[in-house]
Parts: C-alpha cells; sequence; structure tokens
C-alpha cells in the first residue's frame, strides 16, 4: 500500500490505474476559460462541480470499492460525509453492487441526505459533526464487518482524486498555478503529488475556510492536529482532524495553504454563479476565494478547481444574500422620521430617484429615545455595489435624513 513516503513517481502511476479504472465511470469534466470576468486576469475552472454526483468525490469513491476483494464487498461499505463523499461512496457502491451505509451529521443538507439515499444508501444521522459521523462509522465497521471508505485517508482515494491532477496537465499543458480548496486534504494531497511530480514548476495552492483550518494548523504543527469546532458553511470542507496520510503529503507537494473568511466564500459563490455561470458549493469555490482576496498572488495562467456543485437552495438563497453583502450590493440604515402621513413615502421616492432598491422596511415607535412625535424606519435596500452606496448615504445626508457624517458608519 501506498504511503507518504513513497516516491511521487510510485503515485503517478497508481493515479493512472486509477483513470483507467473511471473510465467511462467519472466524467472528464471541462476545464472552462475566463478571461477578465472573475478575477482580472486569465483564470481556468476545472468544473468538478459538473462531475456525477456533482463533485468530485466519485472519483476516489470508487477507486476504493472497485479495489476491494468480493468478500470484503459482500460485508458491505460504511462511511461518513456531510454530503459529497456521502453520495459518491452511495453511487459508487450502486454501481458496483455493494450495500452502503453512511453516517452524515443531523445538521447536513437535506438534499444532500435525499441524493445519497436516492442512491440506495442507507442514511444514518448522528452528531453535529462529520468528526461525530466518523467515529460512528468506525464502530460500526468494528461491529459489522463493513468495510470503511474514509473520506480522505485512504491511498486509493488519494489516487481517486489525483486523476484530477492528470486532466488539469493534460487539458491546460500552459498552467503555472493550481488552486484547490482543502479540507481533510485528500483532494490536494492527489492533485499536488501528480503536478509536482510531472510538472514540479507549477505552484500548488490550498485553500481552507478560516474557521476549519485543521490542515493547515496540522502542516505547521508537523503532526495532525484536531480542532473541536469547525462551524463553516463550507460544509464540504468542514473537517477538524486531517488525515495521516494527507497531512505529510500535502506538507511536501502543496506548496502554500491559504485560508479565507466566511465573506470570502459568500462573494466567490456570488462570483462563480455571476461571472461564470456555474453553480458551485462554498467548499468548491474556496480556491476561487482565495484568488479574489489577493489576485496578484497566483501567477496566470491559473487552474481553480470548483470541487463541488451540491449546494441547498435555501443555503443557497443565505450565501447570495451575504455574498451581495460582503460585495457591497447592500445598504443597512436607520432613520428618524416625523411620525405623520406621507414621510416615509418622501423617504421612499428619495430611494427609488437615487435607484436604491428596497427590500425591507421595519418601523420602530416604542423605543423610548423617540419622542412622541417620531417614528425610527430601519430600511435595507439593494443598491449597484459601494460606489452607488456612498451615493445614496451621501443623497440621504444632504437632505436630512442621516446626520452629518453619519454615511460611512451607516454603510
Amino acid at each position: 500500500m501506498l504511503g507518504p513516503d513513497d516516491p511521487p513517481e510510485r503515485w503517478v502511476h497508481a493515479a493512472r490505474d486509477a483513470a483507467a479504472l473511471l473510465d467511462g465511470v467519472a466524467r472528464r469534466t471541462p476545464v472552462e476559460r475566463s478571461r477578465e470576468a472573475l478575477v482580472g486576469h486569465e483564470v481556468f475552472v476545472k468544473c468538478e462541480n459538473l462531475q456525477r454526483g456533482g463533485s468530485f468525490k466519485i472519483r476516489g469513491a470508487y477507486v476504493r470499492i472497485a479495489r476491494l476483494s468480493a468478500a470484503e464487498r459482500a460485508r458491505g461499505v460504511v462511511a461518513a460525509s456531510a454530503g459529497n463523499h456521502a453520495q459518491g461512496v452511495a453511487l459508487a457502491a450502486k454501481l458496483l453492487d455493494t450495500r452502503a451505509v453512511v453516517f452524515m451529521p443531523r445538521g447536513a443538507s437535506l438534499p444532500k441526505i435525499a441524493a445519497t439515499r436516492g442512491y440506495g444508501a442507507d442514511v444514518r444521522l448522528v452528531g453535529t459533526s462529520v468528526d461525530d459521523a466518523l467515529a460512528a462509522a468506525e464502530e460500526f465497521a468494528r461491529d459489522t464487518g463493513a468495510v470503511l471508505i474514509h473520506p480522505f485517508d485512504h491511498p486509493d482515494i488519494v489516487c481517486g482524486q489525483a486523476t484530477i491532477g492528470l486532466e488539469i496537465l493534460e487539458q491546460c499543458p500552459q498552467v503555472r498555478t493550481v488552486v484547490v480548496g482543502a479540507g481533510g486534504g485528500g483532494l490536494a494531497a492527489g492533485i499536488g503529488v501528480v503536478i509536482k511530480a510531472l510538472r514540479p514548476e507549477v505552484r500548488v495552492v490550498a485553500v481552507q475556510a478560516e474557521k476549519a483550518a485543521a490542515l493547515a494548523r496540522s502542516v505547521r504543527a508537523g503532526s495532525v492536529v484536531q480542532l473541536s469546532d469547525v462551524a463553516t458553511i463550507a460544509d464540504g470542507i468542514a473537517v477538524g482532524h486531517p488525515g495521516r496520510l494527507t497531512v505529510p503529503m500535502v506538507s511536501r507537494y502543496v506548496d502554500e495553504i491559504r485560508t479565507v473568511s466566511e465573506e470570502s466564500l459568500a462573494h466567490a459563490v456570488l462570483a462563480f454563479l455571476e461571472r461564470a455561470k456555474l453553480v458551485v458549493e462554498p467548499a468548491g469555490a474556496a480556491g476561487l476565494a482565495a484568488m479574489l482576496d489577493d489576485p496578484g498572488a497566483f501567477p496566470p495562467p491559473v487552474v481553480v478547481v470548483a470541487s463541488g456543485g451540491n449546494v441547498d437552495p435555501i443555503l443557497l438563497v443565505r450565501i447570495l444574500r451575504h455574498g451581495l453583502a460582503a460585495a457591497g450590493r447592500y445598504l443597512s440604515f436607520e432613520v428618524t422620521l416625523p411620525d405623520r402621513p406621507g414621510a416615509l413615502a418622501g423617504l421612499l421616492r428619495t430611494l427609488a430617484d437615487a435607484e436604491a432598491n428596497v427590500l425591507d422596511v421595519v418601523h420602530e415607535r416604542t423605543r423610548a429615545s423617540l419622542a412622541i412625535d417620531e417614528v425610527e424606519v430601519a430600511l435595507q435596500v439593494e443598491t449597484r455595489g459601494p460606489e452607488h452606496s456612498r451615493e445614496v448615504l451621501a443623497t440621504l445626508t444632504s437632505l436630512g435624513y442621516l446626520p452629518d457624517g453619519a454615511g460611512p458608519a451607516a454603510s
């Protein structure tokens, strides 16, 4: 079995074997070219959000299960996941005629739970995190003899994900930088080892959510570091305990690990949707989030891996609102008006003339700080961006709705 100390050439050979296994099973996803629309310079998107099962996870899951013996497959497989690995394992097990039990956190996305069940897996909800689900899956494997299909910490999983690196080098041979989101490290390790073996001059950058940066801390520490809390909208990379295989591989084959905020993740989801016309979940948008934060840090041509597109529509609405706010497209403020007919209508006319779209209005009459003939109005409006927001605030200030100097604070 391959380990982190094996020569990268052996990993490339194993990745090519995995690619042969996946031929006709996993899609060879496209690499879409975007000139200046996303980050101001040419960038290519490896669209694993268009993969079977909605993410790259089918690659590693299928390779792992396909390499089991007949006796092992007869015992069935078990996995733990917030959603993407769950769907990958369920789909792979269905294709390979193997029973699958999948443990998922109780707060997992309902569409991801439904999709996993739709592929035929027995889904069991437990705990509040992927680590809780993984502990339950490990216990189930010990009790029943089912084979644990780990989400990232197994050579077959890493080899399956490494096939993406092979495809990137074939589809975009001029690439200078590859940027990929990272949770437990299986995807980053697989892509990293292949690219460094075949094109060592290409820079590989992994990106984590700031609130789930266990892999980054582990690489810095030189050993696995476990986090107790990994609350992030990027559930696909919300891993508090990276792998004993993946940590040394990422340390060796990934040039840099960056972290991004929740606001940056939301902004990247919005950018993918608005500029590239791609539905990408927050975990899949982590690489683009890092590029939007610091475009000059990634020598072009850049390939950013959009690793998944499985996002709950309800969460997508929240993310889009959050992303719009992060991009300066929402403006919230409060004004005090005389409590008489027409006062609110005048304010709304002013906002309409300023081409600001009113989204929400809340009246407050009972606050102790208000005079008996006053009403406080809290508004949320949609604007075209930060400059338009400043123009709207300046107009309100000039007309006496906001005190002088209140504009920047209100934004």
